[in-house]
C-alpha cells in the first residue's frame, strides 16, 4: 500500500485516449456495420430484413459484458490469439451495429412515403433512391438519436477493463489496488467521463429541439 500522488492521477488521465480511441473505432465500425444492418432492414430482401432483425435481437438482448467475453474467448476455440484491445474493439463494434442499425433504420422509415413514392415514380431503384432522396432526410433524422448512443458507446468502454483491456476505468483500477483511495479516484474518473459526456448530451439535445421546432 502506498499514498497516492501526481504521477498516479496523470497515469489515469494518460488512459483517457484509449478510452476515446476505442471508442472511436467502436463508432465507426459500429456506422458500418449500422448502415448495413439498417439497409438490410428497409431493403427488398425478406431474408435479409429477418436476418437483420435476427442479429439486432441478439445483440439488444444480450448484456453488452458477455459480448465482450465471447469476443476475447471465442476466437482462441478455433486457436486464434486475441488480444483484450482487438476483443474489445471487435464486441463493442459488433454491440454499436446493432444499435446503430436500429436507430438509422427508424430514420429511415420516418421519411414520409411521399418521399418514396415520389423517387419511385421517377423510376429510381432502391439504392438510387436511398442515395439521392431518403438517406439525406434521414440523416439528419438520425443525428440525435446517434450522438446519444455514442455518449453511451463512451461509457460502454468501461466494461473493457474486464477482459484486461488498460482503458480509463481499468487504469484507477490498478491505481487503487495499489494506494486503496477508492473514492478520490472513482471521483476523479466519474469526472472525466462527465466531461467528456456532457457536451456530447447537450449537443444532441440542442439538436432535437432543432428537429422538433423544424417540423412544427
Amino acid at each position: 500500500m502506498r499514498t497516492l500522488g501526481s504521477p498516479d492521477i496523470i497515469y489515469i488521465l494518460m488512459a483517457v485516449r484509449w478510452t476515446l480511441l476505442l471508442s472511436l473505432v467502436a463508432f465507426l465500425g459500429g456506422a458500418v456495420g449500422g448502415a448495413l444492418v439498417a439497409l438490410a432492414r428497409t431493403g427488398e430482401y425478406k431474408w435479409l430484413r429477418i436476418a437483420s432483425a435476427g442479429y439486432i435481437k441478439v445483440f439488444q438482448g444480450t448484456p453488452l459484458l458477455m459480448q465482450l467475453f465471447l469476443a476475447f474467448f471465442v476466437p482462441g476455440l478455433f486457436g486464434w490469439s486475441v488480444d483484450p484491445w482487438t476483443a474489445a474493439a471487435l464486441g463493442l463494434s459488433l454491440h454499436a451495429s446493432a444499435f446503430l442499425g436500429e436507430i438509422w433504420r427508424g430514420a429511415i422509415e420516418v421519411v414520409p412515403r411521399g418521399q418514396w413514392e415520389a423517387a419511385t415514380s421517377l423510376g429510381l431503384r432502391y439504392a438510387p433512391k436511398m442515395v439521392l432522396i431518403i438517406a439525406p432526410q434521414a440523416i439528419r433524422i438520425a443525428i440525435p438519436p446517434t450522438i446519444g448512443f455514442l455518449v453511451q458507446l463512451i461509457k460502454g468502454t468501461s466494461l473493457a477493463s474486464i477482459i484486461g483491456f488498460v482503458e480509463l476505468t481499468r487504469a484507477a483500477q490498478i491505481i487503487n489496488n495499489a494506494t486503496f483511495r477508492p473514492f478520490t479516484i472513482f471521483a476523479l474518473v466519474a469526472l472525466v467521463y462527465y466531461v467528456i459526456c456532457r457536451p456530447l448530451s447537450a449537443y444532441s439535445k440542442r439538436m432535437e429541439q432543432k428537429l422538433l421546432v423544424a417540423a412544427r
